[in-house]
């Protein structure tokens, strides 16, 4: 690939963004940089909890060990596919031009949706304990604007559908 391309992969819990992102990175013979792969393990070890007092500060440096990671891929010549929720570039415009300027590439932002009750079936099949506090009151979690569709340009994709049509509807998107 010639010109590099950034694809961020965002939704709520369970909508398959590592699952998906994992195939859009393959097609695109890209590099995959997954928040929870790169810094789950290092969240684990210290026992951080991100919805604590040191959470903000934590959320900060994991999007920070991705976003550097992807600017030396770039830097490389490897496009970059990554996934996280983006809460704060997906709800803010000026965030999210802010990424894109530092990334310096065309990025897409990528929008899987569903309905609730499908990532509440998704969440009990997969049984995480990090989905244990969403699914004690799963009405009050969703009502939150989670399934709100994002402010920044992006492109929605239908995460009930299987993984192969939201590849397809994904790749005829990027530039």
């Amino acid at each position: 690939m010639s010109t590099q391309i950034a694809v961020l992969m965002t939704g709520a819990p369970a909508t398959g963004k590592s699952t998906v992102g994992r195939l859009v990175a393959r097609a695109l013979k890209a590099a995959l940089l997954d928040q929870d792969v790169i810094t789950g393990p290092l969240v684990e070890a210290i026992g951080a909890d991100l919805d604590g007092p040191s959470g903000l500060a934590l959320r900060r440096a994991r999007y920070e060990s991705i976003v550097a990671t992807a600017e030396d891929c770039l830097a490389v010549g490897v496009s970059v596919v990554l996934v996280a929720p983006f809460t704060t570039e997906r709800t803010d415009v000026d965030a999210y031009r802010q990424l894109e300027a530092r990334l310096g590439v065309p990025t897409t932002l990528v929008w899987l949706t569903a309905p609730a009750a499908v990532l509440v079936a998704r969440m009990t099949a997969r049984g995480a304990l990090r989905d244990a506090g969403k699914l004690a009151d799963p009405d009050a979690y969703f009502s939150t604007g989670l399934l709100a569709p994002p402010a920044a340009p992006h492109v929605a994709v239908d995460a009930s559908v299987d993984p192969v049509t939201q590849l397809e509807n994904i790749l005829t998107s990027l530039p």
